[in-house]
């Protein structure tokens, strides 16, 4: 009869649940790295055992040294800051910004409790006239406040997904048929080449007299401001997607396409089943690249066209001339890099969900 060593069972059961453990770190790794916390898988691997010692070297080098390179940043900053004087003031160091943004929320929820305090009215109102039997006397009363720093910013997200929503379901097509057909290619290879390179600020009194003359209504779904944004966004960030859209089809392995050939699948479904797959990975690092591009042009769009988002903000503080403005407007800068940083994790995520690129 074999007898079974109980310590050498419990041994195998421990390993297991360290292999199941170590499993579920490493999966839970990918989105560590979307969220661009990735210093977090070392630091779980160190605490469940693995190579404690190559794990804490990692999660230096994933965590301690940018939280350095943070501090001697704000160090400098702080230092330097009130050493330079402008027609302001002295530039204001990171304990003036802080105040400036606590200041700024402050501000936001005084106008948020103004705007309700204002739509409960309207709709007293409002309510008073239908109990007197007086429907025809309602109306909806719009609230012309100031926005809110944090409409502002809502203001300015919603503006670059509108335009870049446009640019990507102009550049995907197009880029399919330049990658796939090399007369298309040559044919929008000139104008890619061209447009390109264009600034925002000479697209912008294009669009803007483009759509004062067409978008002529006062009541429209859009404001004026925010399509002369949008469409600027959409002209500036369109390129990367049709370009990297066009390359990751035209390089589909050749075997593939041979393939859709002896099937003899027809367009629609060569597209859907073998060109798009095959192309995803590239056709996600131009959207990123068109996303964080479309963030970029918003703000200087937004400066110009009046466009009431994070753009508008910065010109007004910066014609305002406050003791304060400079700070506000070094905390507008602050939200556009976190809010850009933001933006390209979303795409990222989006891209890890579809494909199986390691692109980071």
């Amino acid at each position: 009869m074999t007898t079974v060593d109980p310590d050498f069972t419990a041994a195998e059961a421990r390993e297991a649940r360290r292999a199941k453990l170590f499993t579920r770190i490493n999966a839970a790794d990918k989105w560590f790295q979307v969220l661009g916390l990735s210093w977090i898988t070392p630091a779980l691997k160190a605490a469940a055992g693995d190579n404690p010692r190559a794990q804490m070297k990692e999660l230096w080098r994933l965590l301690v040294v940018p939280l350095l390179a943070i501090m001697a940043f704000l160090l400098l900053w702080g230092t330097l800051a009130p050493k330079v004087q402008t027609s302001l003031g002295a530039v204001p160091g990171p304990a003036q910004v802080w105040e400036e943004m606590l200041n700024l929320h402050d501000d936001a929820q005084a106008k948020a409790a103004k705007k309700a305090k204002f739509e409960a009215m309207v709709e007293k109102r409002n309510q008073k006239f239908i109990e007197a039997g007086q429907p025809e006397r309602v109306k909806q009363v719009a609230y012309t406040g100031a926005p809110s720093y944090y409409e502002q910013i809502w203001t300015s997200i919603k503006t670059v997904f509108f335009g870049f929503l446009i640019a990507t379901v102009v550049a995907v097509p197009l880029g399919i048929a330049a990658g796939l057909s090399p007369t298309a290619n040559a044919g929008l290879n000139p104008l890619i080449q061209i447009f390109k390179p264009v600034s925002p600020l000479a697209w912008l009194p294009i669009v803007t007299m483009i759509v004062s003359a067409l978008y002529t209504t006062n009541d429209g779904f859009f404001a004026k401001s925010f399509l002369i944004s949008a469409i600027t966004v959409t002209l500036c960030s369109l390129w990367p997607t049709l370009i990297n859209t066009a390359l990751g089809v035209a390089s589909i392995d050749k075997d593939l396409v041979n393939v859709s050939k002896v099937l003899k699948m027809n367009t629609y479904t060569k597209i859907t089943k073998l060109v798009l797959p095959s192309a995803l990975p590239l056709i996600f690092t131009g959207l990123r690249l068109s996303l964080g591009v479309g963030w970029m042009v918003l703000i200087a769009a937004e400066m110009l066209a009046q466009n009431p988002g994070l753009g508008k903000f910065v010109w007004d503080e910066f014609q305002n001339g406050s003791s304060s403005s400079l700070a506000k407007i070094m905390v507008a800068v602050f939200t556009i890099g976190i809010i850009g940083f933001l933006l390209d994790r979303v795409m990222f995520a989006l891209q890890s969900l579809f494909t199986f690129t390691n692109n980071r």
